[in-house]
């Protein structure tokens, strides 16, 4: 199985969260990337994030970005 560009178009939205523990969260734009836009609504529909132009992210997002930027560091190290 390999990744699809949808699904790295949705982790590379979810490492756009600062972290997990932040409280922070984003605004994607009707002007933004329409693969962005996609990704954030897909996001959304499966709940990792609070809205559909990006909110915060849920419990459950939290968890993908933290194993999203573990993942990234490891690729990078």
């Amino acid at each position: 199985m390999f990744y699809s560009m949808e699904n790295l178009a949705e982790v590379n939205l979810l490492i756009r969260y600062k972290s997990s523990a932040s409280l922070e969260g984003i605004k994607i734009h009707k002007t933004a990337d329409p693969v962005v836009i996609a990704a954030a609504q897909r996001l959304f529909d499966t709940g990792f994030i609070t809205q559909i132009d990006g909110g915060y992210l849920t419990p459950l997002g939290a968890e993908a970005e933290e194993h999203a930027q573990s993942l990234l560091m490891m690729l990078n190290a």
